[in-house]
């Protein structure tokens, strides 16, 4: 079984880290002792980092109103709903300006459309499967 499968199930379906944690530990106690699966989440996350793609942290509002970027980068409250972009604690209020130590309450990560095609036509075989619409098909002017 392959790091890349079990991670591939843990987002299809949902899974947090914790229970992907203890899914490891079981199958690591059902397979042989000399098999190679990993022991936790972390360790599955640090193999496939090399492999994958590069990507942008982008602060959102939690209502989902605005991108905290471009002209609202600077913003500490969202000015459709005037939620806080930051976690903030009772006794404290959110300022005009963030410090390091604020969490955004929400983070949308944005994978760049040219690095993905890069990596979707990188291989060949998969490259001809890409073009086949416009290369391989017969044109008779049907759909």
């Amino acid at each position: 079984m392959s790091a890349l499968a079990l991670i591939n199930l843990k987002a299809r379906f949902g899974w947090s880290d914790k229970s992907f944690t203890k899914l490891l530990v079981l199958l690591k106690k059902i397979l042989l002792e000399d098999n190679t699966l990993l022991k936790d989440q972390y360790k599955a996350k640090k193999i496939l980092c090399p492999v994958g793609m590069e990507y942008q942290k982008i602060h959102s509002c939690p209502n989902d109103c605005i991108l905290y970027e471009n002209q609202f980068v600077e913003m500490c409250k969202c000015p459709t709903c005037g939620v806080s972009q930051y976690k903030v604690k009772d006794e404290e209020c959110c300022d005009d300006k963030a410090t390091n130590n604020d969490h955004p309450t929400k983070v949308c990560w944005y994978l760049p459309i040219i690095p993905r095609f890069k990596r979707l036509f990188a291989n060949e075989d998969g490259a001809k499967n890409l073009t086949w619409k416009a290369n391989g098909r017969k044109s008779d002017g049907l759909l």
